[in-house]
């Protein structure tokens, strides 16, 4: 039904960004993606880096490349791997989505504390990702109270 993905447009890229998010879930999958980020290894070399068997790295090397996170090119009997960053793309967009918007939200606590708090000065501090308002007053207004 073509109707479908015409009423949900995001259908797929969301499609997409579930697969990465399984893919990456396991911690092997992630070291694999590490090791073909900036180069091109053969099946063999990354199964050296495990001490799993070459059918398990070869498993999970089909589930990230059916992910689109890795691109594999054959040359001869062997098959290259490397990294597919655009495999990436709508997870970093919906990462920067959920960023953004933590940032608005400190952004409006900062502004409504300031406008609770006309006499005092607000720094907004932010720690592991999270913003929050901390309020400081004028060292002139604390002197003068």
């Amino acid at each position: 039904m073509g109707g479908r993905a015409s009423a949900d447009p995001g259908g797929e890229r969301e499609h997409e960004m579930d697969e990465a998010l399984r893919a990456l879930a396991e911690p092997r999958r992630r070291a694999i993606l590490r090791l073909v980020a900036h180069s091109e290894l053969a099946a063999g070399e990354i199964a050296g880096h495990f001490e799993v068997t070459r059918t398990a790295v070869s498993q999970h090397l089909t589930v990230l490349k059916n992910a689109g996170l890795l691109t594999e090119r054959k040359v001869a009997t062997r098959r290259l791997y490397r990294a597919r960053p655009e495999g990436l793309a709508g997870l970093r967009q919906f990462l920067d989505q959920m960023w953004a918007s933590s940032l608005e939200v400190a952004r409006d606590l900062v502004e409504a504390d300031r406008a609770a708090s006309p006499a005092g000065r607000v720094s907004t501090v932010i720690t592991d990702g999270r913003a929050s308002a901390v309020t400081t007053h004028d060292r002139t207004s604390a002197a003068a109270g």
